[in-house]
């Protein structure tokens, strides 16, 4: 079936209207309208910069501007009527422009295409929420910081396997999350960096014949310089693959954290209580307490990979230059945004009002034999070659276990039994107090360690 149309800026070619389902099909103005705000800025520097080459006038450079900000103006108030069969946010602009402002408005896209608007419209979001993701992570950051240093005497289990491994401090478990969302942020700020190269210019693939300054350009939107080849400037998406890459990175480790939290909040663990602002309840077991958000964090992890598998693949057949293919690149990167950004918000709310179960934790520590290291470590300082010592302590933990007591509990003599150079001050190391006490080097669980891993992350959250 095919119906009338309005008429296209294209369709000077053809012979009949589009079929109904076709204009549905491949339009993209109900999701790319969102660039809505960022195709008017694209549109506002090109026109000063036609102005500037004598293409547009002085009075016609004002008209498209005023005009432009009044639709602008319309967007943001909710009174704009976006139409499907304008098929896509640029259409759309255009279309009210020439309504607003007649004859001027046909003449904004001299110089320019769909193909390079919608890249320069694309690179202009991404580096927007780019900044406000980076804004979310310091805070995030912050307040990992904060709890690192409130907690950096706070003993708890080191575990590897989920099984106890050594005791550690909760400051120095909360300094290796603030670590990880520090390459986070550095991975976004460098992604940025490839992001801020300005397609604008290059129009369908191959440039234009008018005189442009594409310098200028770059410069009224703040990028740092044009892309250098037309051809790889409409069609390059590189620039949401690693931008995806780097939000699936972060979403990683947000997973990660969820995990231990919910594994933290439970009664098994008991080690810490999440607030109840970020928990929810059951419907039928009145006394539940679910961690919600932390697991929704994680389940949300995965549709953040799958965009950005969706993007490789989107990518990875397509010839130069721009194909219809690109406007697939869009809703998945529309959703990678507002799930990473969501996901930073609820943890940058939620982690300064969590509470530590100290005492739990510690119990915990105390737990898996967790300073039998301490104890092999301490036989080597004696003479005895690791292993050797290895052996021995082996043979201790065995004896604990068989006795249902901990190292620290043997006495002297059961433990000179196994190696005569065992002494009194062994005691202190079997001690998680000591174990913890005794990592007292730079990237340690030592609490003077944390302290310091605290002061220079706070020396770098001052330059962010």
């Amino acid at each position: 079936m095919t119906v009338a149309s309005p008429d296209k800026p294209w369709g000077g070619r053809f012979t009949e209207p589009t079929d109904e389902f076709v204009e549905t099909f491949t339009a993209s103005v109900g999701f790319d309208q969102r660039l809505a705000e960022h195709d008017i800025d694209g549109s506002i520097a090109h026109a000063r910069m036609l102005n500037k080459i004598s293409v547009l006038s002085r009075q016609d450079m004002d008209s498209i501007i005023k005009g432009l900000e009044d639709i602008r103006t319309e967007i943001l108030r909710g009174d704009f009527n976006w139409s499907v069969e304008l098929e896509d946010v640029h259409m759309n602009i255009e279309a009210r422009l020439v309504d607003r402002i007649g004859e001027a408005g046909k003449r904004l896209h001299t110089g320019r295409s769909r193909n390079d608007q919608v890249a320069t419209d694309m690179r202009l979001f991404i580096r927007e929420q780019l900044d406000f993701i980076v804004e979310k992570i310091v805070l995030l950051e912050t307040a990992l910081v904060d709890l690192a240093e409130r907690e950096a005497d706070t003993i708890m289990p080191g575990f590897t396997h989920l099984q106890v491994a050594q005791p550690i401090t909760f400051g120095h478990h909360m300094m290796a999350w603030y670590e990880m969302l520090e390459r986070d942020k550095q991975r976004f700020i460098d992604c940025r960096k490839r992001i801020n190269q300005m397609p604008l210019g290059a129009a369908a693939l191959a440039g234009t014949s008018y005189p442009i300054d594409r310098h200028m350009t770059a410069q009224l939107l703040a990028f740092d310089t044009p892309a250098a080849n037309s051809l790889d400037a409409v069609s390059d998406r590189d620039f949401t693959i690693e931008f995806s890459a780097a939000a699936s990175l972060v979403m990683t480790h947000l997973s990660r954290f969820s995990e231990e939290l919910v594994l933290w909040s439970s009664t098994q663990f008991d080690f810490i209580e999440l607030p109840d602002a970020f928990c929810t309840g059951s419907s039928i077991m009145p006394q539940k307490k679910n961690p919600d958000v932390p697991e929704l964090v994680r389940g949300k992890t995965g549709r953040v990979y799958g965009h950005l598998f969706s993007l490789l693949t989107l990518m990875k057949s397509q010839p130069l230059a721009y194909n219809k293919d690109n406007q697939e690149d869009k809703e998945p990167l529309f959703d990678t945004v507002d799930t990473v950004l969501n996901a930073l918000h609820a943890f940058g709310n939620m982690m300064p009002n969590i509470q530590t179960k100290r005492e739990s934790m510690y119990l915990a520590a105390q737990q898996g034999f967790s300073t039998a290291t301490d104890l092999a470590d301490y036989l080597v300082g004696k003479g005895v070659a690791f292993r050797d010592a290895h052996e021995v302590v082996g043979q201790a933990v065995r004896i604990a276990i068989d006795s249902n007591r901990d190292l620290a509990d043997l006495s002297l003599n059961e433990l000179q039994e196994l190696t005569s150079v065992i002494d009194e001050d062994v005691f202190s190391i079997l001690r998680v107090e000591g174990s913890v006490a005794a990592r007292n080097h730079f990237g340690g669980t030592a609490p003077e360690q944390v302290r310091l891993a605290v002061y220079n992350a706070r020396q770098r959250l001052r330059v962010s």
